[in-house]
C-alpha cells in the first residue's frame, strides 16, 4: 500500500472517529435531556401530590364576618384570670371573626394559617393562646414573632406587653437600625417573647454568644405575604432550619399565594386554615372619589384639600421617599401640622412621627406604603393618594386606613394625565367607577398657586439637604417598599 493511500485511510478513519464521537455526544445529550424532563415531570407530580395531601390534611374554615361567632365573650374561654384581666383592661369586649374562629383551635394546640386583612384583630388572635400556654410553662425564649417591618414589630410587642401585663411577661423587640450590643444585652435577660424582623434575629442567632432558640415552643410569621415579597425567604429558610421542628406555628397573611403554600409545607404540621371572607373590596362606609389635576398644579390641589379638611386626621400617601419628605415639609412651611414616615428616617424619627400622629400632636401623616398595612392607627378621617399606587392591592390597603371599626371615612385620589391607566386598573379591580370631585375654581387655584410654588421650592431645597446629610452619614436609602433587610 502506498504512503498516499495509507494517509487517505487514516484521514477517513479520523473523520469516522469524530463522527462517531459527535453521535455519542448527541445521544448522551438527548438521554440527559429526557432524564431531566422526566425529573421535572416527577417533581411536578410530587408537588401536586403534596398539594393534594395539604388539601386533605388542612381543615379550612372560611368565615363570613356576619356569621354567628364561635364565642361571644372571652370569659367563655378557659383563660387564666390574669390574662382575662388584661383583656378587660384593653376593652376587648367581644372577639373579632378571626379571633372567634382561630383562638379555640389555637388553644387546642393546632398549627394555624390565618388569612385576614390588617385591622381584623389577628395580633390578639395569636398572642392570647401563646400567653395562655406561657402561664404554665414560664420558660425564656418561649415564642418568636417575625414581622416584615420595624413599626409592625414594635406594635406587636406593645400588644403582647399589654396582654401580659398582669402575668410578669418579659418581651423584647429586635429590629434593624438599633444597636446590636444593646439588643444582645436584652436577649441575655431571657425574655419570654421575641418580636423581630427576620434579618436582624438571624444576625443574633449567628453572632450573639449564648443566644439560642433551641427551646422555642411557638413561631409566628405575621404578614407572611409581605415577608416573602420583601425577599426575606433566605433568612426564613435559615431560621426554620435552626429552630426546633417540634413546635406550634402560626402563619398569618392577607392572601394565600404559591409562596405561602410552599412556606406552609416547610413549616406547619396539619394546620387549620381560617380565612375571613374578604375579596378585594373596600368598606361600605368609605366614600371614595378622584380629582383630575392640571399639570404642574398637584401641590396646589393638595394644599386646597388640606384647607378643606382643616383639623381632620389625614394620611397622605406618596410613591417615593423623596415625595413623602418634600410633601411633609411643604405642608409644614404653609402652617399645617404634618410629619413624614418613610424608610430613610432613623428608627427613633419614625416612631416619633407615628406617636405624634396617633396622639393628635400632628394631624397629617405623609407616608410611603410603609404605613398602608399592619400599623394600628385607630382614627383616620381622610386618606389622600398624592401619587396613585402602581399596584391595585396597595390602593385597597391605603384607603383601608380610614372607615375602620364602623366609622365613616373619605379617600381622594389626585389623578394626573399620566396616572389614568393605573387609575382605570384600580377601578377595574374595585368593579366600579369612582365619582369625580369638582376641581376648585381658577380664582382659588391662582390665589393659592403663587404661595404653594414658593413653599415647594423651599421644601425641595430642604429635602436635598436631608438626603445629603443622610449620604454623609453613610446611611443606605431604602426603596418605596421600605425593605427591612436587617
Amino acid at each position: 500500500m502506498s504512503t498516499k493511500a495509507g494517509s487517505v485511510i487514516k484521514k477517513k478513519s479520523k473523520k469516522q472517529d469524530v463522527k462517531d464521537l459527535a453521535e455519542k455526544i448527541k445521544r448522551n445529550a438527548l438521554l440527559k435531556q429526557k432524564q431531566q424532563q422526566k425529573q421535572v415531570e416527577q417533581d411536578e407530580e410530587d408537588e401536586e401530590d403534596d398539594h393534594d395531601k395539604i388539601e386533605e390534611t388542612t381543615k379550612e374554615t372560611v368565615i363570613n364576618p356576619d356569621d354567628e361567632l364561635k364565642f361571644k365573650t372571652f370569659h367563655e374561654l378557659k383563660l387564666v384570670p390574669e390574662l382575662l384581666e388584661s383583656i378587660q383592661q384593653m376593652k376587648f369586649t367581644k372577639p373579632t371573626p378571626i379571633q372567634s374562629e382561630a383562638i379555640p383551635y389555637a388553644l387546642e394546640g393546632k398549627d394555624i394559617i390565618g388569612l385576614a386583612v390588617t385591622g381584623s384583630g389577628k395580633t390578639a388572635a395569636f398572642a392570647i393562646p401563646i400567653l395562655q400556654a406561657l402561664w404554665s410553662a414560664q420558660i425564656p425564649y418561649y415564642g418568636l414573632v417575625l414581622a416584615p417591618t420595624r413599626e409592625l414589630a414594635y406594635q406587636i410587642k406593645e400588644t403582647f406587653d399589654a396582654l401580659g401585663s398582669s402575668m410578669g411577661l418579659r418581651s423584647v423587640c429586635i429590629v434593624g437600625g438599633m444597636d446590636m450590643m444593646d439588643q444582645a444585652r436584652d436577649l441575655m435577660r431571657k425574655p419570654h417573647i421575641i418580636v423581630a424582623t427576620p434579618g436582624r434575629i438571624m444576625d443574633h442567632l449567628e453572632h450573639t454568644k449564648g443566644f439560642s432558640l433551641k427551646n422555642l415552643q411557638y413561631l409566628v410569621m405575621d404578614e407572611a405575604d409581605r415577608l416573602l415579597d420583601m425577599d426575606f425567604g433566605p433568612a426564613l429558610d435559615k431560621i426554620l432550619k435552626i429552630i426546633p421542628s417540634k413546635r406550634t406555628t402560626y402563619l398569618f397573611s392577607a392572601t394565600m399565594t404559591n409562596k405561602i403554600e410552599k412556606l406552609q409545607r416547610a413549616s406547619l404540621h396539619n394546620p387549620v386554615r381560617v380565612a375571613v371572607s374578604s375579596k378585594y373590596q373596600t368598606a361600605d362606609n368609605l366614600i371614595q372619589s378622584m380629582m383630575l389635576v392640571s399639570d404642574g398644579y398637584k401641590n396646589t390641589f393638595l394644599i386646597h384639600l388640606l384647607n378643606e379638611f382643616m383639623g381632620k386626621s389625614i394620611i397622605i400617601f406618596t410613591r417615593t421617599v423623596a415625595h413623602a419628605h418634600r410633601t411633609a415639609l411643604l405642608a409644614r412651611i404653609l402652617g399645617f401640622s404634618a410629619v413624614p414616615l418613610h424608610g430613610q428616617l432613623t428608627q427613633a424619627q419614625r416612631l416619633g412621627s407615628l406617636n405624634k400622629f396617633k396622639s393628635g400632636v400632628a394631624n397629617i401623616l405623609v407616608a410611603t406604603d410603609v404605613a398602608s398595612r399592619g400599623l394600628d392607627i385607630p382614627s383616620v378621617d381622610v386618606v389622600i393618594n398624592y401619587d396613585i399606587p402602581t399596584d391595585s392591592k396597595a390602593y385597597i390597603h391605603r384607603v383601608g386606613r380610614t372607615a375602620r371599626a364602623g366609622r365613616s371615612g373619605k379617600s381622594i385620589s389626585l389623578v394626573t394625565q399620566y396616572d389614568l391607566e393605573m387609575y382605570l386598573r384600580i377601578e377595574s379591580v374595585l368593579g366600579k367607577r369612582l365619582p369625580k370631585d369638582p376641581s376648585p375654581s381658577k380664582e382659588v387655584l391662582q390665589a393659592l398657586h403663587f404661595h404653594v410654588d414658593k413653599a415647594t421650592a423651599e421644601a425641595i431645597r430642604q429635602t436635598k439637604d436631608f438626603h445629603e446629610k443622610n449620604k454623609r452619614k453613610g446611611s443606605r436609602g431604602r426603596d418605596d417598599k421600605d425593605r427591612e433587610e436587617r
